[in-house]
């Protein structure tokens, strides 16, 4: 195994009291570093350090200007945790007083203050305040603090926040703000020269420049890391470092065409490689914040992998030589209702390739549950397309909004009446498709029966979610827990406490 520090992008923000940088690590980190000087010094000569005739071309400048005051720097303050540890005092004790005499006091601890926990950057997407960064620049934050690059400064909050895509929308009480424009990530080619904007180290306004050296890059899969969510990067040789996670990462119009993320580092410092969210996921989930305060999120409904050369060959696929292949087609899905089955060969939607699963998360991540995408797929090597109603987790296009049922984080699904007899058991339903949520804090896992919820018996989907929104409706804000009775599949009974307090 190598030395590469494997990579997890934080969902919530690391404190670096030192740099006071927000970290997202791949390796180790998030975004910025200042450009080279033009001179360098070498002992006691100076060197003049000579542009390329292809750069010295190309103007920079431009989008420079026009970009540095629509990038803000957001710093995050919390309430440091108090110690536990506590001493007796003899002070306190009656008997010693009665024997000593009144004696002086402790004084009372005082409550913590806040202190800055964190460091970040933002991008203005509208005059009126509406600013877009990444979700770990927010994430577990009391106070948000936003200073322009005129040195104003505002306290912020939060629209909402997507952990699966790291995305955040922030807001403040401000008017006529610069806004960058937003672009159009789709167009973008590697080797196209990008500038990326942000706050490194706490550094102002620093902007680097690079080119886009790979487009739907999966970083999860790259770093053997595990499923980070929604990944689906534009991939830099722009310069970022801690302090440029949410910064603009723009092309040489002035246009933003991704947010910078993350990077991929043995240090936590730039290392040549910098990842930044395309705005064609931007887009999408900032709107949906905006609207409903929580991301509208299509699936198609099938369990999947890449098809590989030796796949391929074990079943016989020769038509295409990448793709993904379907292992596998949920009930009630999309997919399903489409006629896609097992061992089809999904090669594009909506036109879009998606020969891997960073191409498939960004084409699906575009739309919401009820819209109509057209899939290309092969079938016994013979090429089909059909037109699929996306739907969402539960199976249906209806609308998803803060508190509900959705936010659990998974679908349900009908218990076979034979997994219900030898169970010994006359009522439940299923937990399928986990992914983060409330459900997988509580320790729920795939597979897991549920037969009632505080005490109500439970046998479909539209059950959990008529007991979710009653104890939704109900009592103080801090006193909604979902008490779950169930089975897994080999017969162990689990009672799990879930709290969907907000």
């Amino acid at each position: 195994m190598n030395n590469m520090v494997k990579t997890t992008i934080v969902a919530g923000t690391v404190a670096v009291l030192s740099s006071l940088a927000t970290l997202a690590l791949v390796g180790a980190t998030n975004a910025g570093s200042s450009e080279m000087p033009l001179f360098t010094e070498s002992g006691s000569h100076i060197q003049k350090v000579m542009q390329s005739p292809e750069e010295s071309a190309v103007d920079f400048v431009s989008a420079a200007e026009s970009t540095v005051n629509g990038v803000v720097s957001i710093k995050q303050y919390a309430t440091p945790r108090q110690n536990s540890y506590s001493y007796a005092s003899p002070f306190n004790d009656p008997l010693f007083e009665y024997f000593f005499g009144e004696q002086p006091r402790q004084q009372q601890r005082q409550k913590p203050e806040q202190r800055q926990t964190g460091l970040g950057s933002g991008v203005i997407i509208s005059a009126d305040g509406y600013i877009v960064t990444n979700n770990h620049v927010v994430a577990g934050a009391e106070r948000l603090e936003v200073t322009l690059n005129d040195n104003r400064t505002f306290n912020a909050t939060v629209v909402g926040a997507d952990e699966t895509t790291d995305l955040a929308l922030i807001k403040i009480d401000a008017s006529d703000l610069h806004v960058i424009p937003m672009g159009d990530s789709d167009k973008i080619k590697v080797g196209e020269w990008v500038l990326a904007v942000g706050n490194p180290f706490g550094f102002t306004s620093t902007v680097t420049k690079g080119i886009v050296s790979a487009k739907a890059r999966n970083i999860s899969a790259m770093t053997q890391s595990g499923n980070a969510g929604i990944e689906s990067y534009i991939q830099t040789d722009a310069a970022v470092n801690p302090g440029n996670s949410g910064g603009a990462l723009v092309n040489l119009n002035g246009e933003l065409i991704g947010i910078n993320t993350a990077i991929y580092s043995q240090t936590g410092s730039f290392a040549g490689y910098s990842f930044a969210i395309p705005t064609s996921i931007v887009k999408k989930v900032v709107t949906d914040l905006k609207q409903y305060g929580v991301v509208q999120r299509a699936v198609l409904g099938i369990a999947f992998g890449e098809l590989t050369a030796e796949l391929a060959k074990e079943k016989g696929i020769t038509a295409v030589n990448s793709g993904i292949y379907v292992g596998k087609v949920q009930d009630r899905s999309a997919a399903f209702e489409a006629g896609i089955q097992e061992g089809d060969v999904i090669v594009s939607l909506d036109g879009s390739a998606t020969n891997n699963t960073a191409q498939l998360q960004e084409a699906i991540a575009k739309h919401r549950p009820g819209d109509k995408v057209k899939v290309t797929y092969y079938r016994d090597n013979k090429k089909h397309e059909v037109t699929v109603t996306l739907r969402n987790a539960l199976g249906n296009t209806e609308v998803t909004r803060t508190g509900d049922v959705l936010e659990l984080g998974c679908a349900f699904k009908a218990v076979p009446k034979e997994t219900l007899r030898q169970l010994e058991i006359s009522n439940g339903v299923q937990v399928a498709g986990l992914k983060d949520g409330k459900f997988k804090e509580a320790g729920i896992k795939e597979g897991f029966i549920i037969t009632d919820i505080n005490n109500s018996a439970v046998n479909s989907a539209e059950d959990v979610e008529k007991i979710y929104q009653a104890i939704m409706k109900s009592g103080p804000e801090y006193d909604k827990v979902m008490f779950i009775t169930g089975i897994y599949p080999t017969g162990r009974k689990v009672y799990y406490a879930v709290d969907i307090a907000q």
